[in-house]
Formats: structure tokens, sequence, C-alpha cells
């Protein structure tokens, strides 16, 4: 079996991480004290009318210490038997960070979640993360707090990231939260990142869809600038119509090294071998598979 890095592996949720979501798909910006009820199937819950089945995907329930520490082992189980060698964890709390890393060492990554309105008081607490509980670079979620990428307030966060050598993610996609902006993730705020810190190595999460032909043409014009396919589901990749055809000719040939994958098992429900396989019947290249399973990210955040 050729070696894995997954991008993207969700963590089991505590029950401080799922309070932490349900404040996170709250309604965005600042509510008032008393904010009337929202219309059925508004906001996060769009997604759930979208995708159907009613539901969000998100978890019900978080789990007690005890199970979370056995629903992580269990993680790393399923990861050995499918040749993972490290993923990366999101839902994560910061303040669990230096835990799995102590208790699973070289099995994860995972990049701090920092508000950009804290300011000063936020750059301090990403690099004691950094330097003191291992956080592997710093992600921005614009489709929680409603601040594009390229917004100012980011900007001192990204200067620290270049300071220690750590990269970014940053959510890249169209959103269906029906209560802000559709186009939060659009890839143009990637470029004016990448313009303003040319050092800094972004990870453009999700993949850019549906403004595709906007991704290959930014991962082509910035060096330090890669991709991956978290949150899509590998076999409709190379369907017709499915808006990926650029990638997918890009990926295989001129940005065969700027993609990585990210599987998102738990959004799927189904074990790691399943979308290993599906990968693996892609119109790519044996090499080019090679590349986006492990070497791209290899190099990417350890310069092998």
């Amino acid at each position: 079996m050729r070696p894995i890095i997954d991008m993207e592996i969700e963590a089991p949720l505590s029950e401080a991480a799922l309070r932490a979501q349900e404040i996170g798909k709250g309604r965005p910006g600042t509510p008032t004290g008393e904010p009337l009820p929202r219309p059925e199937g508004y906001g996060f819950a769009n997604y759930g009318t979208v995708f159907g089945g009613g539901s969000t995907g998100s978890a019900t329930r978080g789990f007690s210490p005890d199970e979370w520490d056995r629903q992580l082992e269990a993680i790393v189980a399923d990861m050995d038997r499918a040749n993972i060698e490290y993923g990366f964890l999101c839902n994560m709390l910061n303040s669990e960070i230096g835990d799995i890393h102590r208790k699973h060492p070289g099995r994860f990554r995972m990049f701090a979640l920092i508000d950009p309105m804290d300011g000063m008081r936020g750059v301090r607490e990403l690099e004691r993360l950094v330097r003191e509980d291992g956080a592997n670079g710093f992600r921005v979620t614009a489709l929680s707090n409603c601040l594009p990428a390229s917004d100012r307030r980011y900007y001192p966060l990204y200067a620290k990231c270049v300071e220690l050598n750590v990269p970014v993610k940053i959510y890249s996609t169209m959103n269906y939260a029906n209560d802000r902006p559709y186009d939060l993730g659009h890839p143009r705020h990637l470029d004016q990142v990448a313009v303003d810190f040319p050092e800094l190595k972004i990870v453009a999460g999700l993949g850019g869809w549906p403004w595709v032909p906007d991704m290959v043409g930014l991962l082509a014009r910035h060096p330090n600038l890669y991709c991956d396919t978290s949150a899509h589901r590998p076999r409709y990749f190379a369907k017709p119509g499915s808006g990926w055809e650029m990638f997918l000719q890009f990926g295989n040939t001129r940005l065969q090294d700027k993609i990585m994958i990210g599987m998102s098992r738990y959004l799927f429900g189904c074990p790691f071998e399943e979308l290993i396989e599906e990968y693996s019947q892609l119109p790519l290249k044996e090499k080019v598979l090679d590349k986006w399973f492990y070497h791209n990210a290899k190099r990417f955040f350890e310069g092998g």
C-alpha cells in the first residue's frame, strides 16, 4: 500500500468542543440580547436541505474524556490499517492540541483557530500554541466568522505564521449557509494574501469549487499556494459536468505537485479504504496519485 497523509480527519468532539461548534454555527456577527427564533432551514441548517436527510451533518453529542480517548484510539487504528502516516485533525479545540500530541505523537497535525478580532492577544496566543503545544499552523474559517481571508484583521496572524515558519489553511469553497454571503471562501481572497505575504505557505482547503478555474490559475500563479480536496467525494471528480474537469486536467500535469488529498471520511460514513480506492480509480497517472496522496504534503509540511 502507498503511504498517505490525510489532510482532513475529524477529531472526536469533546463536550466542550461540541458547545463551541454550536456557538460557531449561530448567527453571523453579534446578536442582540434577545434574538428572535430563526426561520426553519435557515443558516447552517440549510446544509440539510441542500444535501438531504434534514440534517446539518453536525454531531449531536460530545464525548466524555474517557470516551474521547477511546474514539481517538479507534481513529489511529483505522489509520494504521489504511497506511496513513499522519492526518490533519479538524474540530478540536486549541486547548486539546497539546494533549493530542502527547497521547499520539507524530500521528496528527492540527491548525489553531484564532479570532482575528483579538488583535495582538490572538497573535501571542498563536505563538504560544505553536511553541508550547505543537500547533502546526493557523486556520481561517471565513464560513464561521464571515471575514474573508483577505481581511486586514488576519494580517498580524499571517505575519506571525511567516515568522514561525508554519502554514495557514484557508477555507476556499462556496458555502450553503444562507444567512451569509455565499462567496466568503472565494479563491480571489487567496490572491491578495499571497501577493502581500509571498513567503507564507498557504493551503486552500476544499479545492475552490465551484470556482475551479480561478483555483487552478492561482495555483499556477503563486509558488507557495497549494490546495487540498477535503469535503468532496472523490468518485465525483471525474463525472462529466461536475466542474472539476480543469482541476483533474491540470492536477495530472502542470499542477501535479500542488494538490493534497483530504479524505473527510466523517462526511461520507465509510472506511478510509473505500475513499482510497475511489481516488485510485480517477484518471490520474500513478506517479501523480503518489504525489497527491503523500509526497506533496510531505514536501509542503516537512520539506522532504
